[in-house]
Protein backbone atom coordinates (compact mmCIF):
# COMPACT_ATOMS: atom_id res chain seq x y z
CA UNK A 1 0.00 0.00 0.00
CA UNK A 2 1.27 3.45 -0.87
CA UNK A 3 -0.05 6.91 -0.14
CA UNK A 4 -1.35 8.82 -3.13
CA UNK A 5 -0.05 12.31 -3.70
CA UNK A 6 -2.07 14.96 -1.82
CA UNK A 7 -5.10 16.09 -3.79
CA UNK A 8 -5.34 13.03 -6.07
CA UNK A 9 -7.89 10.94 -4.18
CA UNK A 10 -11.49 11.31 -5.24
CA UNK A 11 -14.11 12.51 -2.76
CA UNK A 12 -17.11 11.69 -4.96
CA UNK A 13 -19.09 8.57 -4.05
CA UNK A 14 -19.39 5.95 -6.78
CA UNK A 15 -22.58 4.04 -7.70
CA UNK A 16 -23.19 0.78 -5.89
CA UNK A 17 -21.22 1.65 -2.77
CA UNK A 18 -22.61 1.40 0.74
CA UNK A 19 -21.25 2.81 3.96
CA UNK A 20 -20.46 0.40 6.79
CA UNK A 21 -20.42 1.01 10.54
CA UNK A 22 -17.34 -1.10 11.24
CA UNK A 23 -14.68 -3.44 9.90
CA UNK A 24 -12.94 -6.33 11.66
CA UNK A 25 -9.21 -6.31 10.93
CA UNK A 26 -8.27 -9.39 8.96
CA UNK A 27 -6.85 -12.18 11.13
CA UNK A 28 -7.87 -10.49 14.39
CA UNK A 29 -10.93 -9.74 16.49
CA UNK A 30 -10.20 -6.01 16.54
CA UNK A 31 -13.05 -3.88 15.28
CA UNK A 32 -12.40 -0.56 13.53
CA UNK A 33 -15.03 2.18 13.40
CA UNK A 34 -15.23 5.61 11.82
CA UNK A 35 -13.08 8.01 13.85
CA UNK A 36 -10.63 5.32 14.98
CA UNK A 37 -6.90 5.64 14.30
CA UNK A 38 -5.22 2.74 12.58
CA UNK A 39 -1.84 1.44 11.45
CA UNK A 40 -1.68 0.71 7.70
CA UNK A 41 0.81 -1.52 5.95
CA UNK A 42 3.31 0.37 3.74
CA UNK A 43 4.43 -0.96 0.37
CA UNK A 44 8.02 -0.83 1.66
CA UNK A 45 8.00 -3.29 4.56
CA UNK A 46 11.26 -1.87 5.93
CA UNK A 47 9.39 1.32 6.88
CA UNK A 48 7.14 1.77 9.92
CA UNK A 49 3.37 1.51 9.33
CA UNK A 50 1.44 4.53 8.16
CA UNK A 51 -0.94 6.10 10.68
CA UNK A 52 -4.37 7.29 9.58
CA UNK A 53 -7.79 8.27 10.94
CA UNK A 54 -10.76 6.44 9.46
CA UNK A 55 -13.29 8.79 7.85
CA UNK A 56 -15.50 6.34 5.93
CA UNK A 57 -15.75 2.54 5.66
CA UNK A 58 -17.49 1.34 2.51
CA UNK A 59 -18.13 -1.74 0.37
CA UNK A 60 -18.74 -1.83 -3.38
CA UNK A 61 -21.16 -4.07 -5.28
CA UNK A 62 -18.59 -6.89 -5.18
CA UNK A 63 -18.09 -6.48 -1.41
CA UNK A 64 -14.59 -5.07 -1.82
CA UNK A 65 -13.94 -3.09 1.36
CA UNK A 66 -12.37 0.35 1.18
CA UNK A 67 -11.59 2.96 3.79
CA UNK A 68 -11.36 6.69 3.26
CA UNK A 69 -8.63 7.97 5.58
CA UNK A 70 -7.02 11.17 6.70
CA UNK A 71 -3.28 10.64 6.98
CA UNK A 72 -1.07 11.49 9.91
CA UNK A 73 2.48 12.40 8.85
CA UNK A 74 5.57 11.51 10.81
CA UNK A 75 8.02 14.44 11.16
CA UNK A 76 10.45 12.85 8.69
CA UNK A 77 7.66 12.72 6.09
CA UNK A 78 7.04 16.47 6.27
CA UNK A 79 8.74 19.07 4.09
CA UNK A 80 10.76 20.41 7.02
CA UNK A 81 11.85 16.97 8.22
CA UNK A 82 12.40 15.79 11.79
CA UNK A 83 13.71 18.37 14.25
CA UNK A 84 15.25 18.10 17.70
CA UNK A 85 12.05 18.83 19.59
CA UNK A 86 9.95 16.25 17.73
CA UNK A 87 9.23 13.27 19.95
CA UNK A 88 9.59 9.69 18.79
CA UNK A 89 5.79 9.22 18.86
CA UNK A 90 4.88 12.60 17.37
CA UNK A 91 2.53 12.83 14.39
CA UNK A 92 1.03 15.69 12.36
CA UNK A 93 -2.63 15.54 11.32
CA UNK A 94 -2.51 16.38 7.62
CA UNK A 95 -5.07 17.65 5.09
CA UNK A 96 -4.17 14.67 2.89
CA UNK A 97 -7.14 12.32 2.36
CA UNK A 98 -6.93 8.98 0.59
CA UNK A 99 -8.87 5.80 -0.23
CA UNK A 100 -7.22 2.45 0.51
CA UNK A 101 -8.17 -1.21 0.77
CA UNK A 102 -9.40 -2.04 4.27
CA UNK A 103 -7.19 -5.13 4.15
CA UNK A 104 -4.07 -2.95 4.46
CA UNK A 105 -5.07 -2.11 8.05
CA UNK A 106 -2.65 -3.89 10.40
CA UNK A 107 -3.93 -2.71 13.77
CA UNK A 108 -5.41 0.05 15.87
CA UNK A 109 -3.60 2.84 17.68
CA UNK A 110 -4.40 5.88 19.79
CA UNK A 111 -3.37 9.41 18.82
CA UNK A 112 -3.56 11.51 21.97
CA UNK A 113 -3.61 15.25 22.34
CA UNK A 114 -0.18 16.53 23.34
CA UNK A 115 -1.35 17.40 26.85
CA UNK A 116 -2.98 14.01 27.44
CA UNK A 117 0.09 12.20 26.11
CA UNK A 118 2.35 13.94 28.64
CA UNK A 119 0.08 12.66 31.43
CA UNK A 120 0.47 8.99 30.48
CA UNK A 121 2.23 6.98 33.17
CA UNK A 122 3.25 4.34 30.64
CA UNK A 123 3.52 4.87 26.89
CA UNK A 124 2.62 1.78 24.90
CA UNK A 125 3.55 0.88 21.34
CA UNK A 126 0.06 1.93 20.23
CA UNK A 127 0.30 5.41 21.79
CA UNK A 128 1.09 8.47 19.64
CA UNK A 129 0.40 12.18 20.00
CA UNK A 130 -0.39 15.15 17.79
CA UNK A 131 0.04 18.87 18.50
CA UNK A 132 0.14 20.25 14.93
CA UNK A 133 -2.05 20.11 11.86
CA UNK A 134 -0.06 20.01 8.64
CA UNK A 135 -0.76 21.17 5.07
CA UNK A 136 0.92 18.56 2.90
CA UNK A 137 1.20 20.71 -0.22
CA UNK A 138 2.78 23.77 1.40
CA UNK A 139 4.43 22.40 4.56
CA UNK A 140 2.55 24.91 6.74
CA UNK A 141 1.67 24.08 10.35
CA UNK A 142 -1.20 25.08 12.60
CA UNK A 143 -0.50 26.47 15.12
CA UNK A 144 2.59 28.18 13.71
CA UNK A 145 3.83 29.23 17.17
CA UNK A 146 4.41 27.10 20.25
CA UNK A 147 5.83 27.69 23.72
CA UNK A 148 9.60 27.40 24.02
CA UNK A 149 11.70 26.60 27.08
CA UNK A 150 15.25 26.58 28.39
CA UNK A 151 18.25 28.62 27.27
CA UNK A 152 18.08 26.91 23.89
CA UNK A 153 14.52 28.19 23.35
CA UNK A 154 13.21 24.89 22.03
CA UNK A 155 9.63 23.55 22.20
CA UNK A 156 9.02 20.78 24.71
CA UNK A 157 9.95 17.25 23.65
CA UNK A 158 8.23 14.80 26.05
CA UNK A 159 11.02 12.27 25.45
CA UNK A 160 13.56 14.60 27.09
CA UNK A 161 14.02 15.09 30.82
CA UNK A 162 13.76 18.71 31.97
CA UNK A 163 14.21 20.36 35.38
CA UNK A 164 12.21 23.31 36.67
CA UNK A 165 13.79 26.30 38.37
CA UNK A 166 12.13 27.00 41.73
CA UNK A 167 12.59 30.73 41.16
CA UNK A 168 11.50 31.69 37.66
CA UNK A 169 9.55 28.44 37.06
CA UNK A 170 11.13 28.01 33.63
CA UNK A 171 12.24 24.55 32.47
CA UNK A 172 15.75 23.53 31.43
CA UNK A 173 17.46 20.62 29.69
CA UNK A 174 20.14 19.26 32.03
CA UNK A 175 22.83 19.59 29.33
CA UNK A 176 21.96 23.27 28.88
CA UNK A 177 22.69 23.98 32.56
CA UNK A 178 25.84 21.87 32.78
CA UNK A 179 24.63 18.64 34.32
CA UNK A 180 24.10 15.06 33.24
CA UNK A 181 20.76 13.23 33.08
CA UNK A 182 21.84 11.11 36.05
CA UNK A 183 22.63 14.21 38.11
CA UNK A 184 19.31 15.80 37.19
CA UNK A 185 17.36 12.72 38.30
CA UNK A 186 18.91 12.99 41.78
CA UNK A 187 17.97 16.66 42.27
CA UNK A 188 15.60 17.63 45.08
CA UNK A 189 15.77 21.33 44.20
CA UNK A 190 17.05 23.36 41.29
CA UNK A 191 17.74 27.08 40.89
CA UNK A 192 18.94 28.45 37.56
CA UNK A 193 21.91 30.81 37.26
CA UNK A 194 19.64 33.84 36.80
CA UNK A 195 17.72 33.29 40.05
CA UNK A 196 18.87 33.66 43.64
CA UNK A 197 17.79 31.81 46.77
CA UNK A 198 15.79 34.91 47.78
CA UNK A 199 13.84 34.69 44.51
CA UNK A 200 13.03 31.09 45.34
CA UNK A 201 11.75 31.90 48.82
CA UNK A 202 9.45 34.61 47.43
CA UNK A 203 7.99 32.40 44.72
CA UNK A 204 8.10 28.90 46.21
CA UNK A 205 5.06 27.04 44.88
CA UNK A 206 6.36 23.52 44.37
CA UNK A 207 7.22 21.58 41.24
CA UNK A 208 5.03 20.53 38.34
CA UNK A 209 5.27 17.27 36.42
CA UNK A 210 6.16 18.75 33.04
CA UNK A 211 6.18 22.04 31.12
CA UNK A 212 2.81 21.19 29.61
CA UNK A 213 1.13 20.74 33.00
CA UNK A 214 2.59 23.99 34.34
CA UNK A 215 -0.24 26.45 33.79
CA UNK A 216 1.46 29.25 35.75
CA UNK A 217 4.47 29.50 33.46
CA UNK A 218 4.29 32.07 30.67
CA UNK A 219 7.21 31.00 28.47
CA UNK A 220 8.68 32.92 25.60
CA UNK A 221 7.10 32.11 22.28
CA UNK A 222 8.45 32.04 18.75
CA UNK A 223 7.81 30.40 15.44
CA UNK A 224 8.77 26.71 15.41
Amino acid sequence: MAKTRPGLSSTKPKPGKKDLDSYTIRGTNKVVRVGDCVLMRPSDTSKPPYVARIEIIEADSRDNLKVRVRWYYRPEESLGGRRQFHGAKELFLSDHYDVQSAHTIEGKCIVHSFKNYTKLENVGTEDYYCRFEYKAATGAFTPDRVAVYCKCEMPYNPDDLMVQCEGCKDWYHPACVGMTIEEAKKLDHFVCSECSEDDVKRSQNGFHASPVSDAKVEPKRRKR
